[in-house]
């Protein structure tokens, strides 16, 4: 098939097949960059293989492509991807249920409520047993009020508090709100560590659980590390593309497979946010 050019930009037939690509798939996402830049490197990638040539920034505009549900940079795990008509149907990843295991650290509170942050405080937390652990568990399951972390991708005057933050500049708390802990599970505990499994609706920071707990055992904690393993029907193990699999054929078939997945979706996506575009686990 003979190169076309739209718009200025020459299509061959691997373009063709980018540009008709439309759905929702999910890829991985590591520990260290942030969710826009992953974003931003598979683009960079499909149109390097589809042989999309243009100018300027004019070539990543091309293609249509969103993440659903932020996961900080220090986070890795299942990031849900929209591309063509796809990205219409991120909101409703963003309201749906989502599962993490957490590592959490007793005895230390930074200001980020992770390991990124600044120690603020440092308490004995030798008392504490696996039992004392498990029963304060219950106390963050079922519907429970959550107060956000001020390193957060929440927004104030069109600014992120962990940008505003980071400036330097005075940041009040935002308002405890409703959350749903669908479940919560203590996998390890090995002081000062201990490893939850929890599952959870919008809104909802694993950072400020983790905090939450330290408190309620009278002591303090902060997260370690923090893998997001699922995302509404998407599953780290079973759909999650890993770099070496961000080819336009490999893309292509997830999107074939994951179209079974949509319709099924739990009653959990009922479950609204008061501000959905608002959902991340934590900051970029």
């Amino acid at each position: 098939m003979a190169a076309r050019e739209v718009g200025g930009v020459v299509l061959g037939q691997t373009a063709d097949k980018l540009f008709s690509l439309s759905g929702l798939f999910a890829v991985y996402k590591p520990k260290g960059p942030t969710s826009a830049s992953v974003l931003n490197l598979l683009k960079e990638r499909l149109l390097a293989e589809a042989g999309v040539q243009t100018k300027g920034n004019k070539r990543s505009q091309l293609l249509k492509m969103g993440h659903g549900g932020t996961l900080d940079s220090a986070a890795a795990g299942v990031l849900v991807v929209g591309i063509g008509k796809g990205t219409k149907m991120l909101r409703t990843m963003l309201a749906g249920s989502k599962k993490y295991t957490a590592i959490g650290l007793l005895g230390k509170a930074t200001d980020t409520l992770d390991a990124t942050g600044k120690v603020t405080e440092e308490k004995p937390y030798d008392q504490i047993t696996k039992g004392d652990l498990e029963n304060v568990l219950q106390k963050f399951t079922g519907d429970i009020m959550q107060v956000p972390p001020l390193y957060s991708a929440l927004k104030k005057d069109g600014e992120r508090l962990s940008t505003l933050m980071k400036r330097g500049e005075a940041v009040e708390a935002k308002p405890a709100r409703p959350v749903r802990v669908y479940s919560l599970s203590l996998q390890q505990f090995q002081p000062p560590l201990f490893t939850l499994d929890v599952e959870c609706g919008g809104g909802f920071y694993v950072r400020s659980l983790v905090s939450d707990i330290g408190k309620e055992l009278s002591t303090c904690a902060t997260m370690q590390e923090l893998t997001r393993t699922k995302q509404g029907p998407f599953t780290l193990e079973e759909h999650a593309l890993y770099e070496d699999k961000w080819t336009i054929d490999e893309i292509a078939r997830s999107l074939e497979h994951c179209t079974s997945l949509l319709p099924g979706e739990p009653s959990h996506k009922k479950l609204k946010t008061e501000h959905p575009s608002e959902t991340a686990v934590s900051s970029e």
